[in-house]
């Protein structure tokens, strides 16, 4: 499958997606929950009150996100993870104190909504103290974001070159999967494409 050199179509502007999820938020009442499942887990870059274990049904992490910003280029997109639906995902639930809430979700969307390409949800989080319901961001199988099935070529290459304002793509993965084992979390098919990223070229 060739690697697109840009972003079809138009972006989504964030900030009245961030006015709507804050205001969803509101509604709800009481602190801020925040599910990571990928970069989030080992570097969330915001204070919190409150970190568990959490899993959450009907959706799975998939590295099967094309990031031309923060792990990749334009001219050489990297990939970054995305909640696709089917199955389940285990990771953290962060518990952010209400009064803190609005600046933490505006850092998160600089950080994570650059180009609007996620949809946030507030998903039911299953956690070892209860069931929270948390912010995550998914991603559409319909987003042009979204690379569809790569080839083991492919996601070599991507490994091999992609690199971008965070870091590469092969760094970003190892971090994650290493974090992950450290949870007691094994991630099978993400394990896999580490191995792919080792096997000498």
């Amino acid at each position: 499958m060739p690697v697109p050199a840009a972003l079809p179509g138009p972006l989504r502007d964030p900030a009245p997606m961030l006015q709507h999820t804050l205001a969803q938020w509101e509604r709800q009442g009481g602190d801020l929950w925040i599910f990571g499942y990928g970069s989030l887990i080992w570097r969330p870059d915001f204070d919190h009150a409150e970190r568990r274990d959490a899993r959450v049904h009907g959706w799975h992490r998939a590295l099967k996100m094309w990031s031309r910003v923060n792990r990749g280029t334009p001219e050489c997109p990297g990939l970054v993870f995305g909640m696709l639906p089917g199955g389940s995902c285990r990771g953290t639930a962060f518990r952010v104190e209400r009064a803190h809430a609005p600046q933490v979700m505006t850092n998160l969307w600089q950080r994570e909504m650059v180009l609007g390409v996620y949809d946030p949800r507030w998903l039911p989080c299953r956690t070892p103290q209860g069931t929270v319901t948390a912010l995550a961001f998914t991603l559409s199988p319909k987003s042009p974001s979204h690379t569809g099935v790569l080839a083991d070529e492919d996601y070599r290459r991507i490994f091999a070159q992609a690199s971008g304002l965070y870091g590469t793509t092969r760094d970003y993965a190892e971090a994650t999967h290493a974090e992950l084992l450290r949870m007691g979390i094994r991630d099978r098919a993400l394990a896999r494409l580490i191995a792919l990223a080792r096997e000498p070229g």
